[in-house]
């Protein structure tokens, strides 16, 4: 391995870099040395468990060998403007078809997350004809501008005054919901009726889509309640609405399945992915269209592009993260795997800190509180971004990175989400790291006899 400088990275990375959401006179980022499967070490040769797959992208893991061969490679493949027909854009295309839900067509090709649901609001409205996009609170859709416009959470504050079209609407959030319903189908009706009321005031003629991930990440692996998707397509086809969903964070294996919808019983329009289609070996997203929106610009123009559209280096690596998924069997291994978090998850709740834990094969997340009957969260809504993590929160995290345990926190809720690759003693090691430094954390901050330390 080539041999680093590491304070010259460091004073590199001082002077010349900014870095997302984060005062910058706070950031003191590790160096990343070296990585393999759920590992990475850091420049002083400490060892971590990733998991939160860097940002619940690294599906394949660290360094892993079948994309490491790839790109000795990239001098073979030839870069091609969006207009041409390459293989690997061709490949991906298909691959990418025959595991999506049987509805879907083809696949617009973006860069990232953020600009493929920004490429997916303007296929929308070019196919209805219409300008308005619902989307949820507690969404997270990207930073540019008009996913900015698209997300649901405090981050959109800095991109208003927003777009004119773009409406929010509530996200089923049963823990924290002021309504003890009777079960989660009244909990479903409720929020149904609240969103075609919602349709009715804005004037379904105006709405092209309802925007929504299937399963909430960053914002807490925010688990449907039964038949509330289902509903919610229903309506879409009521009014000639377009479901889009957001498969970003939730799609490739994610879940337990190949995308997060293929656990309910209904079908999107149009979804995005980026982060698992390559796992961050290479920058790539997309758009899936549906056989209806595919046919619409037949006859159409498509009046969207960008310059690296299907770029031929990052798709190639999309196929053989494909190949990867199907030799090894990771989203069979995300699915048992994820049978054996969710044990570790549910004996968490014995912790008097933690109020909740929602899990779906490895996407899962701890919500800390400082008091379980009030359910007052450690941090208030909005607070943990545009100001230093020095907040519970921020020191319930530094201590879980301190014992080797990496993730990262939005809000009161913890993300676990580690690469599928994981095995079952790397599972039960990293939840114990979890669970000594939950009770570390307790004991030295938050409960002292009946007291809690303010935030």
């Amino acid at each position: 391995m080539k041999s680093i400088d590491v304070s010259q990275i460091k004073e590199d990375d001082q002077q010349y870099v900014l870095h997302s959401w984060a005062k910058q006179s706070s950031v003191h980022p590790k160096v990343i040395q070296k990585g393999e499967g759920i590992f990475f070490w850091d420049e002083s040769g400490k060892k971590y468990y990733d998991m939160c797959s860097q940002l619940v992208y690294l599906n394949v893991g660290h360094n892993h060998p079948k994309l490491m061969e790839e790109f000795k490679h990239i001098g073979e493949i030839p870069l091609a403007a969006p207009g041409f027909a390459t293989a690997s854009k061709a490949e991906l295309a298909r691959k990418i078809i025959e595991v999506a839900p049987d509805n879907m067509a083809k696949v617009f090709f973006a860069n990232g997350g953020a600009d493929s649901n920004d490429h997916a609001v303007k296929i929308a409205r070019m196919a209805t004809g219409r300008y308005k996009i619902f989307s949820r609170y507690r969404s997270y859709h990207g930073a540019t501008f008009g996913a900015g416009n698209l997300s649901g959470e405090g981050r959109r504050f800095y991109v208003e005054p927003g777009l004119p079209g773009f409406i929010k609407f509530e996200t089923p959030y049963l823990y924290r919901e002021s309504i003890d319903f009777e079960s989660e189908e009244a909990a479903t009706a409720f929020y149904l009726d609240r969103l075609e009321n919602q349709i009715l005031y804005e004037g379904p003629d105006s709405i092209a889509a309802i925007f929504m991930e299937p399963i909430p990440g960053s914002n807490g692996v925010l688990i449907p309640p039964k038949g509330y998707l289902e509903g919610v397509r229903a309506l879409c086809d009521k009014y000639g609405i377009l479901m889009i969903c957001d498969e970003v964070m939730s799609g490739f294996g994610r879940t337990g399945k190949m995308f997060a919808v293929d656990h309910f019983d209904f079908q999107p329009d149009i979804m995005t992915f980026a982060k698992g289609v390559t796992c961050g070996y290479s920058p790539l997203g997309g758009v899936i269209v549906s056989e209806k929106v595919a046919r619409y610009f037949d006859d159409h123009v498509l009046m969207t592009g960008l310059t690296y559209s299907g770029h031929t280096v990052s798709t190639q690596i999309g196929c053989a993260t494909m190949d990867i998924y199907k030799d090894e069997h990771l989203i069979e291994n995300a699915s048992a795997m994820g049978n054996i978090l969710a044990v570790r998850l549910e004996h968490l709740r014995r912790f008097d800190s933690v109020g909740d834990v929602r899990h779906i094969g490895l996407f899962a997340a701890v919500e800390i509180v400082k008091d379980k009957k009030t359910k007052e969260p450690i941090i208030a809504y909005g607070m943990d971004y545009g100001r230093d993590k020095a907040g519970l929160m921020g020191k319930f995290v530094s201590m879980l990175i301190e014992h080797g345990f990496y993730t990262y926190s939005h809000e009161s809720s913890v993300m676990i989400a580690p690469p599928l690759v994981i095995t079952e003693q790397e599972i039960n090691e990293a939840m114990d790291i979890f669970e000594e430094v939950l009770t570390l954390f307790e004991k030295k901050y938050l409960f002292t006899g009946q007291s809690v330390i303010a935030n």
